[in-house]
């Protein structure tokens, strides 16, 4: 093994941003006000204005958003939400924690996103939603998720934890359904120094009703006037996502540049498959994640030449124990997630140095 060993990821705080970030951490130190303040309101005005939306608002964490989304828009004990189960068990655990149904579908194999082809086979008179996971920062097919909820009268709920700044047909997930949910956990491509994150939506009224929801509905200090929550976006956590949020589209496009210097031109579509590129979307590289039928034999190549690998995810969240007896409602075999699972690794993909990248890059070709 190499004397350098190349993490699956590390330096969450780039060295062009750190003391930016420090003033940031220090001023709100330094203000006494630690939640839901000033830091809170500019990161809601400057990150809907960032991806073209009219409300944002921050929240404690990604999952928080989902369930707090699912509940703003009206749904109940016992609706439908179809959606997928290549994901962070988060997508599904936000669904059950609202009180509804998780309803699993299969991907496609090239976007690896929700299959639009399998969605009308998976509706009921109790499916009340569609929501689809930007899984590894590639956008869904959205003209086609839009086009089905539209013929059924279904809500769209984007799940956007890992596409921070990805784009379908030059505009930023996201914006596409009724609601949208954001993480900000540390590893994501716009990532907090613990844990954050956003509701999105270009409705008023349901921008309000998650600004009551995130704290225990209330409209005057103390006086609920709903049953709320309390999951709230903290000052240290808005300024810091302040200062990386303006790197975003620079740090994205220099994980792009890793993906199409060293890795595209170095796998052989063999014996290694990279990530299709789709064409119409601008993919977010939150991971680079690769298939091969010798995983195993792959990933103990990686580590011996100083690399690290990883599972993004070990199992499909319907194979997980917490899932396999009635917590999910599955349509059809989900043969191609199945698949997947046998075979997908994840390479490192982050603000990696260009020597580190050009070690993977020779690995990947001299494994070929």
């Amino acid at each position: 093994m190499s004397s350098h060993f190349i993490p699956i990821n590390k330096g969450l705080i780039s060295e062009k941003y750190k003391d930016e970030v420090n003033i940031a951490i220090n001023k709100v130190v330094e203000s006494g006000w630690f939640i839901l303040g000033e830091e809170v309101k500019a990161f809601e005005k400057e990150f809907a204005a960032y991806l073209g939306a009219k409300h944002c608002i921050g929240v404690a964490s990604g999952t928080d958003a989902l369930i707090l989304a699912l509940k703003a828009i009206g749904l109940k004990n016992g609706d439908e939400v179809i959606t997928v189960s290549h994901t962070a068990v988060a997508t599904i655990a936000a669904i059950n924690l609202s009180g509804c149904i998780p309803v699993l579908i299969d991907i496609d194999p090239k976007t690896r996103c929700i299959d639009p082809n399998k969605i009308r086979q998976a509706i009921s008179p109790k499916t009340k939603a569609i929501l689809p996971v930007h899984i590894y920062g590639q956008p869904c097919p959205m003209d086609d998720i839009i086009s089905i909820a539209k013929e059924y009268g279904l809500k769209i709920i984007e799940d956007c934890a890992q596409a921070h700044g990805a784009e379908y047909k030059g505009k930023k997930v996201g914006t596409f359904g009724d609601v949208s949910a954001f993480s900000f956990y540390p590893t994501k491509n716009l990532g907090a120094i613990g844990d954050g994150g956003a509701i999105v939506t270009q409705n008023k009224n349901i921008a309000e009703k998650i600004f009551l929801l995130r704290q225990y509905g209330w409209k005057a200090r103390y006086i609920s006037s709903i049953q709320g929550y309390n999951s709230r976006l903290d000052e240290i956590q808005a300024a810091v996502l302040r200062v990386k949020l303006k790197y975003l589209d620079e740090d994205n496009s220099y994980r792009r540049m890793i993906a199409d210097k060293f890795y595209y031109p170095n796998i052989d579509g063999v014996s290694i498959i990279p990530p299709a590129k789709i064409e119409g979307t601008l993919h977010a590289m939150h991971l680079f994640v690769v298939e091969c039928s010798e995983r195993k034999k792959f990933m103990n190549y990686m580590l011996s030449c100083g690399i690290g690998t990883a599972l993004h995810y070990p199992q499909p969240v319907h194979k997980q124990p917490a899932y396999v007896n009635g917590a999910v409602k599955m349509i059809g075999n989900l043969t191609v997630t199945e698949t997947f699972y046998e075979r997908h690794v994840s390479l490192p993909m982050y603000i990696l140095p260009v020597e580190d990248a050009m070690v993977i890059g020779k690995a990947l070709m001299s494994y070929n």
